[in-house]
């Protein structure tokens, strides 16, 4: 037995009505003052009542005229790429393209594009419903309208658009509706910026041909270059370190070993925005060392799988599915999970992971003896609050602000407490939740 989709229901109702909820009241108020006025014989209520009943059907019917006209329209809206939290309200390159409203509309009337749907917020099952609306100017045949959010997460919404009065008593839909499934990539976070000597990640080891005619090329020095191999006559004539690379060799590569820990109970929108952070300082990782040495290939583990990096469309392709990674139930690793199929692997690991990780500390010993860099991030504590330490806020207000209902489930606090763990290197960040 198919039981039928009641989201897809209501939007069928919704769109066979085409009263408003103000329009449906000043109806019945005036068919109620013709009856009573028909009754009592007051011929200036007849007029006045039966008046406005006409307009209200001559309203009516050129609205209905017009949609049925534009019924094939095909309107697209077209959301920034990459779409980013916290950018649509500032920023009006991040504004979303509305297209294709080539339709004229008589006078009185208004084009209004509508845009509903479910966001879920750091990529979990609970969604908020999420409504924008903005109205076409007349005579364009293209719009912007803002949405926004106040973290990462995936938006699944349906664009559509409707031909609406100035009196506000009627709504028509007209033209195709069109549905589209968004990444929204984390706010931007900063902070001071890690170093990483090419010598600590493992190295792997590339043959490039040589010939006859080119036995080495020239480049700038990169870390990690032996000093034997600079050309010093040209550094000194363009007054930058230049080394002199021999094709015969064969050239080093650093990979760098990164575990993004999205290991958790997801129950509160509280560990959904450190979750959230912990993108955020992941992302941010990988742009500045990409920014300090391109040459470096990265090796990102994850709950939902693995991705090998190489150059700034690998990491752009990454960051978009980064958005939509959730929480993952907690899941014991042996040695050979963390080692690589028991293979023996050398250089440092950095780990991104959140308080929700309750494997973690055990993660880091089966670790050893290699160096771990870890970035945490906590829940703030009471006696940091108390100093006004550097803490990362999300505002429950925010969602509202944004068009956003949050469901109840994610409104509840949990329990969450910070955690104790041990590493070579440990970077601890603080993201909390305000009303």
């Amino acid at each position: 037995m198919v039981l039928p989709n009641p989201t897809a229901s209501m939007r069928l109702v919704r769109d066979k009505i085409f009263f408003t909820p103000a329009g449906a009241a000043f109806f019945i108020f005036a068919l109620i003052i013709l009856i009573n006025s028909l009754f009592n014989r007051n011929s200036y209520e007849i007029v006045l009542s039966g008046t406005a009943l006409l307009v209200l059907l001559f309203t009516g019917l050129t609205g209905y005229w017009k949609s049925r006209k534009a019924i094939a329209m095909e309107p697209s809206w077209k959301p920034p790429f990459p779409m980013t939290a916290q950018a649509g309200l500032t920023n009006a390159d991040e504004q979303t393209l509305i297209t294709g409203l080539n339709v004229s509309v008589p006078l009185f009337f208004r084009l209004h594009y509508i845009i509903r749907g479910r966001f879920f917020p750091g990529g979990s099952k609970h969604g908020c419903r999420v409504s924008a609306e903005t109205s076409v100017p007349r005579g364009k045949t293209s719009a912007q309208i803002t949405l926004d959010f106040p973290m990462s997460g995936i938006l699944r919404a349906q664009g559509y658009c409707r031909i609406r009065d100035i009196f506000g008593f009627f709504s028509f839909k007209c033209g195709l509706a069109q549905n589209r499934a968004v990444n929204v990539r984390c706010a931007p976070c900063f902070g001071r910026k890690v170093y990483i000597n090419a010598q600590s990640g493992a190295e792997d080891r590339r043959s490039k041909p040589s010939n006859d005619v080119e036995r080495y090329y020239m480049r700038e020095y990169a870390p990690g270059d032996r000093l034997r191999d600079i050309n010093w006559k040209s550094s000194d004539k363009l007054d930058a370190l230049i080394t002199r690379i021999s094709t015969d060799n064969q050239e080093k590569v650093s990979r760098l070993e990164i575990y993004f820990r999205n290991f958790g109970a997801q129950v509160s929108l509280e560990e959904l925005w450190l979750l959230d952070r912990a993108k955020a300082r992941l992302s941010y990782f990988l742009r500045s060392i990409k920014e300090q040495n391109s040459s470096f290939i990265f090796d990102v583990r994850a709950a939902q799988g693995s991705w090998e990096i190489e150059d700034d469309e690998d990491l752009d392709l990454f960051l978009e599915e980064l958005a939509g990674l959730s929480f993952f139930p907690p899941m014991n690793e042996t040695v050979q999970n963390i080692s690589g199929g028991g293979e023996e692997k050398k250089g440092d690991i950095y780990i991104f992971s959140t308080a929700c990780d309750s494997g973690l500390q055990s993660y880091l010993l089966a670790c050893n003896p290699r160096p771990v860099t870890l970035f945490l991030l906590q829940p703030p504590e009471k006696s940091r609050e108390k100093t006004k330490t550097e803490t990362e806020y999300l505002r429950m207000g925010d969602f509202n602000s944004r068009g956003c209902v949050l469901p109840p489930r994610l409104l509840k606090r949990g329990k969450l407490k910070p955690l104790s763990v041990h590493a070579n290197r440990v970077d601890i960040y603080y993201a909390g939740i305000k009303l």
